[in-house]
């Protein structure tokens, strides 16, 4: 009887080493297939190295020699048939799919290099395009001019004088004319344009200012010499609550009182404007609600004081148009002046029956008259404007002593005296 072999066949112990692999092999094996694809396809697309991955590359090496060991140590211990039938059924369909991954995915990466190389922005210069350098500069591009060509625009020049010279006691026709074209053309840009026309009439407005503020203090005593930059108004408009959004105002104008053209005392007032918006006018434009008080005391007390002062007969003929000698009349007049911002009850601490409720309700005492501008024009215009001042002198002078009186004892005794008169 033939004794058995003891011995395993060589292909038995082949297929119980290939059954149970190294743990090493195994890690190797499975740790890193999708790597090993991609080695794979590195180096069948990109044989030649690159410069900037030259540490990864070497150790990409290494370990595609690691692997070829490993394969040159399973086909020598895979020598039976059955051993290599179970390693292609196993091995071949992971290796055909990777290689398949391997090809798909190589265009893209090759594509995605390209991209990286070929999108890198370039420095271009500011003036260069798209087009190319016959771009850079394009003949008579929006003002159909060529290269090279230089456009001068002249500055306006001032209006001639023509045949009437400025002198400093008038107004020139030129000042009515800027004042014309402004109010026309109230904008920044135009004032700009036109700044020497512009200095010309404030220039003749100053001197004529400084003319009629001499004549101002012949009238009124009261009114000090001040220079012209404390009556002069500016031309600018403070548009920050208004309606109307022009920046200037198409009209030159001043102010005399004891204080120049601010202050709590009742003034002159004068405005040049054409088309017959020129206007002299005097008195208490919206005082201060002590000042107000005051004047309402006063006529509630003494009214025919205020009486008085309105029927002076210059007044009546220049502010009041002509009204007859009547308190009644001369009142009604006054007070439709005066009506735009009135009361439209009775004040606070007055009755609604009081016999002087007009005068009363009112907050603004003024009176004014437009003038022509065939008056403000002309060797006699200076003296027209200060003959209509010289009418408002008493007026202006009865508010004076009643607002800001010179002595506080002499208004509290003309109060005791009037209190006992009632």
């Amino acid at each position: 009887m033939a004794r058995k072999s003891l011995q395993p066949p060589k292909g038995a112990a082949s297929r119980s080493s290939s059954k149970r692999p190294t743990p090493s092999e195994s890690a190797v094996e499975t740790a890193t297939p999708a790597k090993r694809a991609k080695r794979q396809s590195t180096t069948k697309v990109t044989p030649k190295k690159s410069e900037h991955f030259t540490h990864k590359d070497s150790d990409d090496d290494d370990d595609m020699d690691d692997d070829a060991s490993l394969s040159d140590q399973d086909s020598e211990n895979y020598d039976d048939e059955s051993a290599s039938a179970v390693v292609s059924s196993d091995e071949e369909p992971e290796s055909n799919l990777e290689d398949e991954e391997s090809e798909e995915d190589i265009p893209q990466r090759s594509r995605g290099r390209t991209k990286a190389t070929s999108g890198t922005p370039k420095s271009e210069g500011k003036g260069s395009t798209k087009k190319g350098k016959s771009e850079l500069w394009r003949p008579g591009v929006g003002a159909g001019l060529g290269p090279g060509t230089q456009v001068v625009i002249k500055k306006p020049k001032a209006r001639e004088a023509g045949d009437t010279p400025y002198t400093d006691d008038t107004i020139h026709p030129n000042t009515m004319h800027f004042l014309e074209d402004l109010a026309a053309n109230n904008d920044r840009q135009w004032l700009k344009m036109h700044d020497p026309d512009y200095r010309n009439a404030q220039k003749d407005w100053t001197s004529f200012l400084e003319n009629l503020t001499e004549k101002v203090i012949e009238a009124d005593e009261t009114i000090p010499e001040l220079p012209v930059k404390d009556i002069v108004f500016r031309i600018y408009r403070d548009v920050r609550f208004s309606s109307n959004p022009t920046p200037y105002k198409a009209a030159f104008s001043a102010a005399w009182s004891r204080t120049g053209r601010k202050g709590p005392y009742a003034a002159y007032y004068v405005q040049v404007k054409p088309g017959g918006g020129s206007l002299v006018a005097g008195g208490l434009w919206q005082p201060e609600p002590n000042a107000l008080a005051r004047m309402r005391r006063i006529i509630d007390r003494r009214p025919q004081r205020m009486k008085q002062a309105l029927a002076q007969s210059s007044i009546r003929k220049e502010f009041l148009d002509g009204v007859a000698e009547d308190d009644r009349k001369v009142v009604k007049k006054f007070v439709a002046h005066n009506s735009d911002n009135a009361l439209k009850t009775k004040p606070k601490g007055f009755d609604s029956d009081h016999k002087n409720i007009e005068l009363l309700r009112l907050r603004s005492f003024t009176l004014s008259r437009k003038v022509k501008d065939e008056e403000v024009l002309g060797a006699n215009g200076l003296s027209r404007i200060a003959e209509l001042i010289g009418c408002l002198v008493p007026f202006v002078t009865y508010l004076n002593s009643v607002v800001m009186p010179d002595d506080e004892s002499d208004s509290s005794d003309e109060d005791n005296d009037n209190r006992d008169d009632e």
